[in-house]
């Protein structure tokens, strides 16, 4: 036999009672349906909502990637440079959020001045909350630049030699190339350059403005610094192992995981439809660049290298940068198996034959795999109302060499062009300045006895030094 004890019977009546009123209330109550026009101002009011909190997110998440450079700089250098390497990643963030809020925004994003430079929103003036949800956005990609240059200097750059470039490179280098390609109004996107091709350069989310402008920057900085003691021998590279390779392969995950926001927040629209493919061509690259690096050194030398297989990761991410909304997944696919050839071959060239000391490989990884990203978008894109992207916003706006087209090519190879010369040539002149004035490299004394402890003070593993001593 089933009992229904007294409480439950009142609750079920209670629940009953309620169901019954909830009716009578919706049948005697008028009902007002909403026009056309309010569901409209709902819809881009909740458009507008979700694009806000998508930017923050992603910001979020790229600003997290300071710690994965963080972590990969100190894993591939040696344990008496690692406080060193952290001061300088974590200051360059807090210096980049004040210098590009003070400069950066406004020489990026101001009042267009004959397509070179913006003029207002100094400090943000006048700013509202589209204003700041942008900024917070390009913020954090805006230090990525002088992080790129650490990892490159590391072991012997003076601290604050450092700084200073850090506040010039956010401040100036940076921003006045990111208004000549993303204001919208600058002479690699709109004018006479333009016209006469008949395409605007396209750099979806920062193989140029953020990667080559960091490589090329730092390739200088490597030159004019020289080489870690001990580097060469008779003119041959020597490997100075990093302390730590899970340190490093945990900083390169979390670079990985970056370019969620990395590339999938350059929609700057959270309901673009094809964000999703922006993430999945992104990610074939990547994987496959690891892939095609890890079996070139294995063929090369019989055992798959860890620390070049990490970069060849890294590298099929900066190669898609620019053309991942551009381009179907094959094209994704090929542009990260070069991607893991140019910087296997770049890192191999820079130290066989520059002569050129990069620690962390930073010069082949953004600069060259940079480059090759610009390039890629000229030969790969589909062009917008063609193929896949028949109604796409956010892609190259005339057709690749492989799809019939060549003015596209033709402005990404301009475009490299003027990166290269603008970071080279600025590069050049703002280090040779820092080494008059402050001097660029640490002495050779403390180079040998670490940075960690001349330059700052501390040791980051105090244990490990004493057991030493």
């Amino acid at each position: 036999m089933v009992t229904v004890n007294k409480k439950n019977s009142l609750r079920i009546s209670g629940h009953f009672l309620l169901l019954l009123g909830i009716i009578f209330m919706a049948l005697i109550l008028p009902v007002s349906a909403a026009t056309v026009e309010e569901n409209a101002v709902a819809i881009d009011n909740l458009q507008t909502a979700l694009t806000a909190m998508w930017l923050i997110l992603c910001g979020g998440i790229v600003f997290l990637m300071h710690a994965g450079f963080s972590l990969v700089e100190i894993g591939l250098t040696r344990v008496k440079n690692t406080a060193n390497i952290l001061m300088k990643n974590f200051m360059t963030v807090c210096i980049g959020i004040v210098v590009y809020w003070v400069i950066g925004w406004a020489l990026m994003y101001g009042a267009d001045y004959a397509g070179i430079i913006g003029t207002n929103q100094f400090f943000l003036a006048g700013a509202n909350n589209a204003v700041w949800n942008s900024w917070w956005f390009q913020m954090v990609f805006a230090a990525t630049g002088a992080t790129i240059v650490s990892g490159a200097m590391a072991e012997r750059t003076s601290f604050k030699a450092y700084l200073v470039y850090t506040v010039l490179l956010v401040g100036l280098i940076y921003p006045v190339f990111g208004h000549w390609v993303w204001s919208g109004v600058g002479i690699l996107t709109t004018g006479p350059i333009v016209d006469a091709i008949g395409a605007g350069f396209h750099d979806f989310a920062g193989s140029a403005v953020v990667h080559m402008i960091g490589g090329f920057s730092a390739l200088i900085g490597v030159m004019l610094v020289g080489p870690r003691i001990g580097k060469f021998k008779n003119g041959k590279p020597v490997v100075i192992a990093g302390h730590s390779l899970p340190l490093a392969f945990l900083g390169t995950l979390i670079l990985a995981f970056g370019w969620v926001g990395f590339n999938g927040g350059s929609t700057l629209n959270a309901n673009d439809p094809y964000m999703s493919l922006v993430i999945v061509n992104t990610f074939l690259a990547a994987g496959i660049g690891a892939i095609t690096v890890m079996m070139i050194t294995w063929m090369k030398t019989g055992k798959p290298d860890p620390s070049l297989t990490a970069n060849g990761l890294l590298a099929g991410l900066v190669a898609i940068t620019a053309p991942c909304g551009s381009v179907t997944n094959g094209a994704a696919v090929i542009i990260g198996i070069i991607a893991g050839i140019v910087v296997y071959v770049g890192v191999m060239f820079n130290e066989n034959k520059l002569k050129l000391d990069d620690p962390v490989g930073a010069i082949a990884v953004h600069g060259y795999c940079g480059a090759w990203g610009i390039l890629s978008v000229g030969i790969f894109a589909v062009g917008q109302g063609n193929g896949i992207l028949a109604d796409a916003t956010y892609t190259a706006g005339s057709a690749g060499l492989l799809y019939g087209g060549y003015q596209q090519f033709i402005i990404q190879v301009i475009g490299l062009v003027v990166a290269i010369i603008w970071a080279c040539g600025t590069s050049f002149v703002i280090f040779k300045i820092l080494d008059a004035i402050m001097g660029l490299r640490v002495s050779e004394e403390d180079e040998i006895a670490g940075l960690d402890m001349r330059e700052h003070g501390m040791a980051a593993y105090p244990e490990f030094v004493l057991a030493k001593e």
